[in-house]
């Protein structure tokens, strides 16, 4: 059972965590009024922001206006991410930080430092679930605490606590899915005409590709996506080097012209199945016909086909997501303790 008061722990302070801060500023008293809970933030630990820690709550509006205007907090902490955690008195960890996909670190040690110290943790972060979920969630176990993860994969869209909470019973078989944004705009670009690398500066322009969009063009963002669906739905324990990946670097707009005199269009496709013995993923360029569900996925929408024992085949498809629908995620997690 919770505290009546949550104070939370939040380790990184990129765009998703001060999205979720202005959505906690927007939805604390209607929490307060209808769970009864108090939220307080206590803590924040900002890579090259710096550190701050107030056992009372911290102002997060002033922080907001404080990082916007200057970069960096005001006065802060000269102390190590673990060492804010440990001193931090959070019951919650919402771990934020920077995603690495050769590792899954530091995050998967952030998380291990939270439920050592006995607090819950929520993470929007791939990697951990990516390289360590089994570990972690038995630690978790362990030491009676909740670890969640929606945001991990499509944002806000509820993918895992669907699985968890609503198919009850059904086990899940397979699945497809289309998952990296950035590559999903490129495609499309390129099946207009334009060429490569002035997609990839639009999408950048349009704040959705980050400056270096190598991990999404060679599929290692989305390889990191298939593993976390795969541990989570189908109890793997793979690692992102174990799924067979291949990018988009090499489709040129003839390879979508070809598609389209066939009826096609295509699209990075990953995949997941469970065998007898374990389960695969893939992550591929494919040609999907225009009359699959996916066909219609544009722009920054993504989608996820799961295949189950009990309730046959179940699409979801999350139309232009924007940063606040990663911050609800987050919430909707937060929400998942009370």
């Amino acid at each position: 059972m919770i505290n009546d008061t949550i104070k939370l722990a939040i380790v990184g302070f990129g765009n998703s965590a001060q999205a979720f801060a202005r959505l906690l500023i927007q939805k604390v008293g209607e929490v307060k009024d209808t769970y009864g809970k108090e939220v307080l933030v206590t803590a924040i630990a900002g890579n090259r922001k710096g550190s701050i820690i107030n056992h009372d709550g911290i102002d997060l509006s002033a922080v907001l206006e404080t990082v916007q205007s200057q970069g960096v907090f005001d006065n802060p902490l000269a102390m190590s991410t673990f060492e804010l955690i440990e001193r931090s008195g959070a019951d919650v960890v919402i771990e934020l930080s920077p995603l690495s996909i050769e590792s899954g670190q530091p995050a998967i040690d952030h998380i291990r430092t939270a439920f050592s110290n006995g607090m819950h943790v929520i993470t929007a972060n791939k990697g951990p679930i990516a390289w360590a979920l089994k570990e972690l969630s038995e630690t978790a176990q362990k030491a009676g605490k909740h670890f969640l993860y929606e945001t991990t994969v499509m944002d806000g869209a509820p993918v895992f606590n669907l699985v968890k909470h609503t198919l009850r019973g059904c086990k899940i078989l397979s699945f497809e899915d289309i998952l990296n944004t950035t590559t999903n705009f490129i495609l499309e670009e390129l099946g207009k005409g334009n060429g490569f690398d002035e997609a990839v500066l639009e999408a950048q322009r349009r704040g959705f590709a980050e400056a270096d969009p190598t991990m999404d063009i060679t599929g290692m963002d989305a390889a990191a996506k298939t593993c976390a669906l795969i541990n989570a739905l189908m109890g793997g324990d793979l690692t992102p080097p174990m799924i067979e990946t291949k990018g988009i670097q090499d489709i040129t707009e003839a390879d979508l012209q070809k598609a389209s005199e066939k009826g096609c269009t295509i699209k990075l496709i990953c995949e997941g199945r469970k065998y007898e013995k374990g389960a695969r993923g893939a992550v591929l360029p494919k040609p999907i016909p225009l009359s699959h569900p996916f066909a219609t996925v544009r722009g920054t929408s993504s989608a996820l086909c799961i295949e189950t024992d009990l309730m046959g085949k179940l699409t979801i498809i999350e139309h232009d997501p924007e940063i606040e629908q990663t911050a609800y995620g987050i919430f909707s997690d937060l929400l998942q303790l009370f």
